[in-house]
């Protein structure tokens, strides 16, 4: 059962896919389409979240996708993250993170930490860290690349191994790092990601 203070966050933000746009819509459902057809094929579908340094958006995108996947009882996704470059999981976007729900906790303390992540109880927790796209424990071939940021989706016009690909670019709240509007603004991004990865989710099926 998923957490739950996540459970009424998740149902929340279920309620506001009529703020996505239908340009943005249309654009999800093209993600959508690719998720459905790897479950009809049989297949588990991979997908990697990524963005310029693999700290804030991408990591909310792998952990929104995973939790989404659950929500609707769909069959288990692999969902995962990465950068161009590697840094560290950024501190606010770990906290955003927790407020919202999730259950995130420190495993290596470190320049680039090591957090483990959990949205139900028993749920066996999976690490969440900083890494280049390319790098393990991502996979290298038969998988959907997310582009959140417009950097990454420039830098980066060719993903060795993907099958999919598709850009859908968020506001970075890094700009507000150290403003009175930090947790605000990283909440909002929290949530936004999380509505349309939802609402992504929302359009798949397995019967």
């Amino acid at each position: 059962m998923i957490f739950q203070e996540l459970l009424i966050n998740i149902d929340k933000l279920t309620k506001q896919f009529d703020t996505i746009s239908s340009d943005r819509k249309a654009q999800l459902e093209t993600l959508s389409a690719y998720v459905q057809k790897k479950y009809n094929d049989k297949k588990t579908p991979k997908l990697i979240v990524i963005c310029t340094h693999n700290s804030r958006r991408s990591h909310l995108g792998q952990v929104w996708l995973a939790a989404a996947a659950d929500y609707y009882q769909l069959p288990a996704l692999e969902s995962y993250s990465g950068g161009t470059e590697a840094t560290a999981f950024n501190p606010n976007a770990v906290a955003a993170v927790r407020r919202i729900g999730f259950d995130i906790s420190k495993l290596v303390e470190a320049e680039n930490p090591i957090y483990k992540i959990q949205w139900k109880e028993d749920q066996e927790a999976y690490n969440a860290f900083s890494k280049r796209f390319e790098e393990p424990p991502n996979p290298t071939q038969e998988f959907a690349a997310i582009m959140v940021c417009t950097e990454a989706d420039e830098g980066c016009p060719f993903v060795p191994g993907t099958d999919f690909r598709i850009a859908l670019p968020f506001e970075d709240p890094k700009a507000f790092d150290g403003t009175p509007q930090e947790a605000a603004k990283y909440d909002e991004r929290c949530e936004q990601i999380g509505t349309e990865m939802l609402y992504m989710m929302s359009k798949v099926s397995v019967e």
